[in-house]
């Protein structure tokens, strides 16, 4: 078949990858500028020299046998790596997070800065409006559940209130860098009142450059505070940050206020969403469970279910 898969995430990019294997032609479209998603990096010029955030997601772990399979083969290639300080199993994408999504994405189709708009049952296929105008034989919705509603809903009722009931919490997060090494021993904080997370992400493996820390607020704060100034959120931030060290902050020479809509979400157990007669679809993260390995297993599931009558 010819299928098109909406949103290049980890989710998406996984069911990619094993339908291509499978032998169908596979096409994906992302509204964002390049590879990342929710595993994004942000790098920044400073006064200090080239300055790398992990903004999303921060690290990542391998329970299943079939992803850590996937991750031992992307640890061979220098794609990934262990970050102790983290959790024994926590595992991060070198030199960035987005680096796992940049690898999945070099033998696959994919086409960046394209906004799916609406999807069509057009002469016994679908298109995507208004980034194709060809017609595929299937297509698969791979975004957040708040995203992925407006997309099914008028195609189907059941997948759409699905998604509906899976909401996301927000988090607002700050990306900061400093001059100088701030008084904190430790390389990650959690649950520390306001903050959720905050990690030296110049620490992580295979990082260089200027002293860099990413700072997540709790969903709780982060909901309360969602319409809030990105400069005034990291102005909190900071503050909070800086009762947790030992000495007065040195001064900031990079602030960016960074608001995920939709960051953890609260999930079903379905794996993936398949009409094998209208040959439509979803994955994600939120059809299984809020961690990269259960969005990359949701792609396989999918995969899986489309590949299997092909295998009888």
């Amino acid at each position: 078949m010819k299928i098109a898969i909406v949103g290049a995430g980890i989710a998406g990019m996984s069911c990619a990858s094993a339908l291509q294997a499978g032998g169908h032609a596979v096409a994906l479209f992302d509204k964002g500028r390049g590879p990342g998603g929710r595993m994004a990096t942000r790098r920044v010029e400073s006064a200090t020299g080239l300055v790398a955030f992990d903004h999303g997601a921060q690290y990542f772990t391998a329970r299943d046998p079939a992803f850590s399979h996937a991750v031992a083969q992307w640890s061979a290639a220098g794609v990934v790596a262990r970050w102790p300080a983290a959790g024994e199993d926590a595992w991060v994408g070198t030199p960035g997070m987005n680096a796992l999504v940049k690898a999945s994405a070099q033998d696959l189709d994919v086409t960046w800065n394209s906004r799916v708009e609406a999807i069509a049952s057009v002469d016994g296929g679908w298109r995507l409006a208004p980034v194709s105008e060809g017609l595929f034989d299937a297509v698969i919705v791979a975004t957040p559940a708040e995203q992925a509603v407006g997309l099914l809903a008028p195609l189907d009722a059941t997948m759409a209130a699905a998604a509906r009931d899976c909401p996301s919490a927000p988090c607002w997060t700050a990306m900061v860098a400093f001059a100088d090494r701030i008084a904190l021993a430790e390389d990650v904080l959690r649950d520390r009142g306001m903050i959720g997370w905050a990690a030296r992400n110049s620490a992580k493996p295979g990082r260089s450059g200027a002293e860099a820390w990413v700072i997540q607020a709790t969903p709780e704060w982060s909901r309360a505070h969602l319409e809030d100034a990105a400069e005034d959120v990291v102005d909190v931030l900071l503050s909070a940050l800086a009762g947790e060290a030992t000495a007065p902050l040195p001064e900031a020479t990079v602030r960016i206020g960074h608001r995920w809509r939709y960051a953890r979400v609260h999930a079903r157990d379905d794996g993936a969403l398949w009409d094998a007669h209208r040959k439509i679809g979803a994955v994600g993260d939120w059809l299984l469970g809020p961690r990269v390995e259960s969005a990359w297993m949701s792609g396989q599931t999918l995969a899986d279910r489309i590949l299997r009558p092909a295998r009888v």
